[in-house]
């Protein structure tokens, strides 16, 4: 399989070792697999025995033994995905948080690809996050051998606890930086550093830059594989029969989640709609209706801040080649109110609790359902733990949040290590890289 820049009209193919050691291609495009496999040997196979056999029909300079040492590597201390009833929850890794599946990935596949593309630099990743990435990157990339990372989030724009899971983080090999901005111009400022080829030749001896974010083709596909497994599991379940299609509602940002489901699609996997949820940050929702993608529009900081995104960078993955099926989705977007509404809902009527993306999510299913008559058995992608916006989920509820998970069990008591705030993302980069 060979990779192409989104913005490059001759097509020029690289490898994918080299698109995940470049993460962004250097004319500014997100890479793209030249074409989609089909797959069809879903059933039957455990969570790492499915990522293998999709993920080779992807990383083809991978062998299959490399790939094996990979996934056994990232998933061993957890299950990634599990289906619980009509919620397809894929947030029990190290975070808390959907990013884990691909980020415990990810650095196996930076440093293999690094190796096989003969590159000797340190990998310096430079990653914006709107709360979740930056966790994951950090909690993946800590102490990894050969791999720098740097992470950006907006200074007023993420949970006390994503905060926390940042600037307490031990790698010795990890920076972390507020910014006054939001989520779109962390990721303005990021892509700037990548176009700067004079930025990056100052360090161009040492240090090769590059991404963990969804515009990295290496934390995409592995997205690809959840899909496949959980409408493996409901097959194998008997909920469905092979062949049937499935709906899945996917709380949205940066696009890149929902494009991972598109591409499952593409290869063979019978889904029914991909339905995109947003919050009042809903630039892809009137895209869907309209047609028309217009970021040009009042941000706003919702209860449901890792979808607090006006620039979905992912989206142009779907739009640049030639007949992209826009007929797949569908889309919809929620309110703060309605959202703490579904929650208390959802609790009230199952004591199941979700959070707030969750909710904006079950809340865009119903109403999909409602309004569409659609009666084909629909997944809700849940993306984050309750636990991680405990504030809000409490004010729900009304009550207070059972035993916090393991994994951020005493993070109010660690110590602040990344307290600084960036007014210049290039500035902060070259002050660490020029002391190390």
């Amino acid at each position: 399989m060979k990779y192409v820049s989104t913005r490059d009209p001759q097509r020029i193919e690289v490898s994918a070792a080299t698109a995940i050691s470049r993460g962004l291609a250097p004319d500014g495009g997100l890479y793209v697999p030249t074409s989609f496999p089909q797959f069809k040997e879903y059933l039957g196979k455990s969570y790492n025995e499915l990522a293998h056999a999709v993920l080779m029909l992807y990383l083809t300079d991978f062998s299959e033994g490399e790939l094996q040492e990979a996934i056994g590597s990232a998933y061993r201390h957890y299950q990634p995905v599990r289906l619980n009833g009509d919620y397809l929850e894929l947030y029990h890794g190290a975070t808390l948080a959907f990013k884990d599946v691909a980020l415990q990935l990810f650095p196996h596949l930076l440093t293999a690809s690094l190796k096989k593309t003969g590159v000797e630099k340190t990998a310096v990743i430079v990653t914006a996050t709107s709360g979740d990435t930056g966790p994951a990157v950090l909690a993946g990339i800590a102490d990894v051998p050969g791999i720098k990372a740097f992470v950006f989030y907006p200074n007023n724009g993420v949970s006390p606890v994503q905060r926390l899971q940042m600037t307490t983080n031990e790698g010795k090999n990890v920076h972390v930086f507020g910014i006054e901005g939001n989520f779109d111009d962390a990721q303005n400022g990021v892509k700037d550093i990548f176009a700067d080829e004079a930025f990056k030749e100052k360090f161009s001896s040492d240090y090769l830059f590059t991404s963990a974010n969804s515009i990295n083709i290496g934390r995409l596909l592995p997205q690809v594989v959840y899909y496949f497994y959980s409408y493996a599991q409901l097959v194998e379940s008997g909920r469905i029969q092979d062949g049937e299609p499935v709906n899945y509602v996917v709380p949205t940002g940066n696009f890149g989640n929902i494009l991972a489901g598109y591409y499952a699609k593409q290869m063979g996997l019978p889904i029914g709609k991909l339905i995109c949820a947003t919050n009042k940050n809903d630039v892809l929702d009137e895209f869907f209706k309209t047609g028309v993608y217009n970021g040009d529009r009042d941000f706003h900081l919702t209860l449901s801040p890792s979808m607090d995104i006006l620039i979905s960078s992912n989206l142009e993955r779907l739009t640049s080649g030639d007949g992209a099926d826009l007929g797949t989705f569908a889309s919809g977007s929620a309110t703060d109110e309605q959202t703490l509404a579904k929650i208390q809902e959802v609790f009230r009527e199952t004591g199941y609790v979700i959070d707030p993306h969750t909710a904006v999510a079950k809340t865009v299913a119903d109403r999909y359902q409602l309004e569409s008559g659609d009666k084909t058995l629909t997944l809700v992608v849940s993306t984050a733990a309750p636990h991680k916006f405990s504030e809000t989920v409490e004010t729900a509820i009304g009550q207070k949040l059972e035993r916090s998970p393991e994994q951020i069990r005493g993070l109010h008591e660690k110590q602040v290590l990344h307290p600084g705030i960036a007014n210049d993302l290039k500035s902060a980069i070259q002050e660490v890289l020029a002391c190390s």
